[in-house]
């Protein structure tokens, strides 16, 4: 969108003025040439006399430069009613002072007649408009109807040299439009030998039944231009231009993460999601489920409370609503509330650079955090990859540098290899998640499996892909020593395994009932036989004590009989006590 600040990217060297043009300021490094004439050339149809126009409404209205738009082809009138569609209210800027609409009209059997061969009367002419608002830019829309008009075209080079180095001494930054010339020339009578300062070229090209507009910088002296071909976009806005070689890679990165809405693809990708302004790309054959994981996406920001932005190259938004619904996704409410926005169109409808310029358009309009394009596969149908690639990457570059979270999908051809995005942009692409389907005991199952993830540890395992009304649901597959199983056939096996579990519980349990009985058993025997033990223990220990007191008292007495026979009186004591 234009801005009322000058290009950050201005020339210190050469002063410029900005045209608020969408992408042209860009290209051009902060505008045209202040105080210098620029020479715009096209064939017809290219949008010379728009783009001399917007540049000449935006200085009024957004730069405080009044303009005076001098035209020979086409009246006041004319003119007003053939820019109002770009939303231009060329009589309120009249009205306003802030800009002066002149018609000159020439007329050649007139000029024959009264003999005039100069220029002086267009001068003084331009200079009375110029002062009437203190204008700032002219703009001369063709002045090459003059070489029509007037017979002498030596004079009139001569004359038209002198109105150009008049325009600069006024210090005018002006545009002037010429028609396309034949062979090498750029205009039709050589204007580009007068402006020798900024010289930009239109174009207008038909292939393959698709119209397409482009613009490049042919020459621009004492600064730093694009110079490659850029397309540029007609619409109620204006001018929309996408520019190329000013995009660098100096995009920040971020450490937040946002949910792509699925709970287990979230966990797949280290447990948070995909970083906020990342690329993702979902690639897969038909019918893989690339748009559900597509609208789970949009409809996860939505929720966040985020602005999204879906392109939709092969249904309609009623379409999109009523199958996102079968799978627990309703998108309507979101776009009633202002916070989803769904752009359809057949890729046909224009050429490849026009929907890139469209995209651009839309999503400087719509602010969205998050974009989703299904499938961008479509926008390259039938087209060289040379021109493809580059022109994608303008796209990724754009949504990078606005910091938006994008996925993108893309179809792959039946037969492709599976690791192929068919669009030749892997490369640049953060996350690739990789849609399959599998084909297996008479059905076909989908999986599901992060390609990369950049600066993020991700599962390398297949997950099975499985839509139902009850939503989106990754399940892990049968990996056997010898195949991966999915489906019913996943199903099928799973229960084999779970059945042949639950024999070897039972069988586990039968057979630790049978070893605690055999313990009690062994148990009960060992406490018996310790109770035997101990009674006969017992039993010894009472025959050892009975026969010590035995050996004693026997003892005692062979000592008594000992003493009396050797005439011991107390022996006979002793006897008698023990009697």
């Amino acid at each position: 969108m234009a801005t009322n600040q000058p290009a950050t990217h201005r020339s210190s060297a050469l002063p410029k003025s900005p045209t608020g043009i969408q992408g042209l300021d860009e290209i051009t490094g902060g505008g045209l040439p202040s105080g210098r004439p620029t020479l715009v050339c096209g064939s017809a149809g290219c949008g010379k006399t728009m783009l001399a126009m917007e540049f000449l409404v935006r200085g009024a209205t957004q730069f405080d430069e009044p303009g005076v738009f001098m035209m020979f082809e086409e009246n006041a009138a004319e003119l007003t009613a053939n820019v109002r569609s770009l939303g231009f209210d060329l009589d309120r800027l009249a009205a306003d002072k802030k800009i002066v609409l002149d018609y000159v009209h020439i007329e050649r059997s007139e000029i024959e007649e009264t003999g005039e061969y100069d220029l002086e009367g267009l001068f003084i002419r331009l200079g009375y408009a110029i002062d009437s608002i203190g204008a700032k830019r002219v703009v001369l829309d063709t002045v090459e109807a003059l070489f029509a008009g007037l017979p002498n075209h030596a004079i009139l080079r001569a004359e038209l040299r002198r109105l150009f180095r008049w325009l600069k001494d006024r210090g005018m930054t002006a545009i002037i439009t010429g028609e396309r010339g034949e062979g090498n020339l750029m205009t039709r009578y050589g204007l580009e030998e007068y402006v020798a300062d900024c010289v930009i070229t239109l174009d207008q090209r038909v292939a393959e039944q698709i119209s397409t507009r482009r613009l490049r910088i042919v020459k621009y002296r004492g600064t730093a231009h694009g110079t490659n071909e850029y397309p540029f976009l007609i619409n109620e806005r204006g001018l929309s231009v996408l520019p190329i070689t000013s995009l660098q890679l100096d995009h920040e990165a971020f450490e937040q993460r946002h949910s792509t809405g699925i709970a287990q693809l979230d966990h797949m990708l280290g447990g948070k999601g995909v970083f906020r302004g990342s690329s993702v790309l979902v690639s897969g054959s038909p019918g893989t489920g690339k748009s559900s994981i597509g609208a789970a996406f949009v409809d996860a920001a939505c929720r966040r409370g985020e602005r999204s932005l879906l392109f939709a190259y092969e249904e309609s938004p009623s379409q999109i609503f009523r199958n996102m619904r079968s799978i627990g996704i309703d998108l309507e409410p979101w776009v009633k509330d202002g916070l989803l926005q769904i752009n359809s169109s057949r890729p046909t409808l224009h050429g490849l650079e026009q929907h890139l310029v469209l995209m651009h358009d839309t999503v400087s309009a719509f602010l969205p955090a998050v974009v989703a394009v299904d499938p961008i596969s479509n926008l390259t149908l039938d087209r060289n990859e040379i021109e493809v690639k580059p022109m994608l990457m303008r796209l990724i570059d754009f949504l990078k540098q606005q910091q938006i979270t994008t996925l993108f999908t893309s179809l792959t051809a039946g037969g492709a290899a599976q690791e192929d995005s068919q669009v030749g942009v892997s490369s640049l692409m953060d996350t690739w998640l990789l849609l399959r389907n599998v084909e297996f005991n008479g059905e076909r199952n989908r999986t599901l499996n992060v390609l990369k993830s950049r600066g993020m540890a991700h599962s390398n395992q297949i997950r099975e892909f499985v839509l139902s009304e009850a939503g989106i649901d990754l399940v892990d597959v049968y990996r056997g020593s010898d195949c991966v199983l999915t489906g019913t056939a996943r199903v099928a096996q799973e229960t084999r395994e779970l059945a042949a579990t639950e024999l070897r519980r039972q069988d586990h349990e039968r057979k630790l009932r049978q070893l605690a009985a055999k313990q009690k058993t062994i148990e009960a025997q060992i406490a018996a036989l310790q109770a035997e033990a101990e009674s006969e223990a017992a039993e010894l220990n009472f025959t050892i004590a009975q026969e010590t007191l035995q050996e004693k008292t026997l003892q005692q007495n062979t000592d008594v009989m000992a003493q009396l026979r050797d005439g011991d009186k107390t022996g006979k004591r002793r006897i008698k006590e023990t009697q």
